[in-house]
């Protein structure tokens, strides 16, 4: 036993087994609000080196103010990001091809992250994301909660679907292959909008709309973030002569990103859905409600 000790003793440091190092989480800075939210979710704090500066302001944030402001924020200028030194940049398919370029003449590694338009979309970009973190499993996470929302959400077997139009600012409807348009099927609604051959960002004027009008319209103007009323086309008075037609308010924050956002979203809809004429004001009045 004593020549085995002495023996392994003798064994050169380079030729024993190397401890195993510890596992690197990149660090990372996020140049739009939709990944900022999913980042914060799936990340440690001390990698989240700078969020989007849209993540500051309540018009348009996807996240919790209180939990966007735990960190700093950015506006994207490359000199801002490089002093950073950030191993991974979350950006945009919209990202400016010469940005992009400095990012990779600088040694940056620049990962592209589109806009969502399905559920399963929204689901791969959580988990690209969570991957680049060091994290999968609290993409899994996430995911999971979305899911169950969404379940929570869902209506009865059986439940007609309500005819809706989500209008926004102008007038301005969402298309049918659209993030909220997949939220919205999963939720007991039909888009009243892309029934009648409208697509994403075209507008409906107030005397279609009149003319022939859907069982409910979602109003996603300013006044269901700020308060301070629609502009002139959302809250015309003509709009109350659609007897048969609800109005409720929709977040306008709640129609473009993935991630956690999909869980308010699921939250709003199965409200405005059970809210019946009676308790919501009557057929053509807006059915008030937390905005989200």
């Amino acid at each position: 036993m004593l020549s085995a000790f002495l023996t392994a003793s003798c064994i050169p440091q380079s030729s024993a087994t190397p401890p195993s190092p510890a596992q690197h989480h990149p660090t990372i800075v996020s140049l739009n609000p939709c990944t900022d939210a999913i980042l914060a979710e799936v990340a440690d704090p001390a990698q989240i080196l700078a969020i989007s500066h849209y993540s500051h302001d309540p018009r348009s944030t996807s996240m919790d103010p209180e939990e966007a402001n735990r960190f700093p924020a950015t506006r994207g200028t490359v000199e801002e990001v490089l002093a950073l030194k950030p191993d991974v940049v979350l950006g945009s398919t919209f990202t400016d091809p010469a940005t992009a370029s400095a990012y990779s003449r600088l040694g940056l590694r620049l990962e592209r992250i589109g806009m969502a338009m399905t559920i399963a979309e929204n689901d791969a970009q959580i988990r690209q994301i969570a991957t680049l973190t060091g994290n999968p499993a609290r993409g899994e996470a996430l995911i999971a909660r979305i899911d169950a929302a969404l379940t929570a959400a869902a209506p009865r077997p059986g439940t007609q679907p309500i005819p809706t139009v989500v209008w926004q600012s102008g007038g301005m409807v969402p298309g049918d292959g659209t993030l909220i348009a997949d939220v919205l099927r999963r939720t007991g609604f039909t888009n009243f909008a892309a029934a009648r051959g409208l697509g994403q960002a075209d507008l409906l004027p107030l005397e279609r709309m009149l003319a022939d009008p859907p069982a409910l319209i979602l109003v996603a103007g300013q006044s269901a973030e700020t308060g301070k009323g629609d502009d002139r086309v959302l809250s015309h008075p003509a709009l109350e002569a659609l007897k048969t037609t609800r109005r409720a308010h929709l977040g306008p924050k709640l129609l473009y990103c993935g991630g956690p956002t999909l869980i308010a979203a699921a939250q709003r809809l199965a409200q405005i859905r059970n809210s019946s004429p009676a308790r919501g004001g009557g057929p053509s009045q807006m059915v008030e409600g937390h905005p989200q």
